[in-house]
């Protein structure tokens, strides 16, 4: 898969998984789980990309005698998932269409 195309849609899925409450590191790989295998490495860096662009605020928290830090999706970062929306339909017509010349052969 092209990597830009890659990056894109792993941001869109961090996103998705802080859209509905704030979370932390472990707790979002856990969610993501089920549909895809990131790595904690993987995920701090998209993190911090996404706090960088504006998409995330980032707070912490004393959890265990540590600090937690929780991520907060912004307005900017839900536009980002509601223009992810959007580019998936145009995305579904491009493979459709490839698909279709495919089982014309």
């Amino acid at each position: 898969m092209d990597i830009q195309l890659k990056r894109g849609l792993l941001d869109v899925c961090v996103l998705a998984a802080i859209k509905d409450e704030d979370s932390y590191g472990y707790r979002i790989i856990k969610d993501m789980k089920p549909y895809l295998e990131l790595s904690e490495s993987t995920l701090y860096t998209i993190l911090k990309r996404l706090e960088t662009a504006g998409m995330l605020t980032v707070r912490s928290v004393e959890h265990d005698g540590r600090l937690r830090k929780y991520y907060h999706i912004t307005g900017a970062g839900l536009r980002r998932i509601e223009e992810f929306k959007e580019d998936w339909k145009e995305i579904l017509s491009i493979y459709r269409f490839v698909v279709k010349e495919e089982e014309n052969e």
